[in-house]
């Protein structure tokens, strides 16, 4: 009931009523998995380079239906991503800003559930530019794929047990190809 309420007051805050589209669900039986590859690791003051996002309907991976885009920053790439994701600062110079970006992205998403690895970051990010724009947070359901996985690999297991929710870990025991990890689409494609 909590939720429900806290949901109506969000979409009543929203700034621009084009956007309604985010509060309504998506299709039954689809989800979109979503990573991004960032400047740095601080969620509060990094930024996007690199977004991505794919369509899961049941258990199918929709590939076609995949979103991709390069994101222009304004701040420095710090070393430390850039030797993660290969990203440089001339990489990104000719992609397109956030304000360009986030509209497609949102209509890509609509109201489905979002999956991701690590996803609470990502969406942390993603909300900075959503708030700023629309007033609102993302209202999507959020499942965590570690959390998953924890709870049916480890969730049984005795204190003590050596636990690795790296994503190669995640990958590896799920006999799951790992594809340019640290890519946006490839990892939201695996994390999918």
């Amino acid at each position: 009931m909590l939720a429900r309420l806290s949901r109506a007051l969000a979409r009543r805050r929203l700034k621009d009523p084009a956007y309604a589209f985010l509060f309504e669900p998506g299709p039954p039986d689809e989800v979109v998995s979503l990573d991004c590859e960032t400047t740095g690791l601080d969620r509060r003051k990094d930024e996007i380079v690199s977004v991505a996002a794919v369509r899961l309907r049941g258990r199918r991976l929709l590939a076609s239906e995949a979103f991709s885009a390069t994101v222009r920053c304004s701040t420095t790439i710090n070393p430390k991503a850039i030797k993660i994701h290969g990203l440089r600062e001339r990489d990104v110079a000719q992609g397109r800003a956030m304000a360009e970006v986030l509209p497609a992205l949102l209509r890509f998403i609509g109201g489905r559930p979002l999956v991701g690895y690590y996803l609470e970051f990502d969406v942390a990010l993603i909300n900075r530019y959503v708030r700023a724009w629309l007033g609102v947070s993302l209202p999507n359901p959020a499942i965590e794929v570690s959390g998953l996985y924890y709870d049916r690999k480890y969730g049984d297991a005795p204190p003590g047990t050596h636990v690795d929710l790296s994503f190669a870990a995640l990958a590896r025991d799920l006999k799951l190809e790992l594809i340019d990890q640290h890519d946006a689409l490839a990892d939201a494609s695996t994390a999918a």
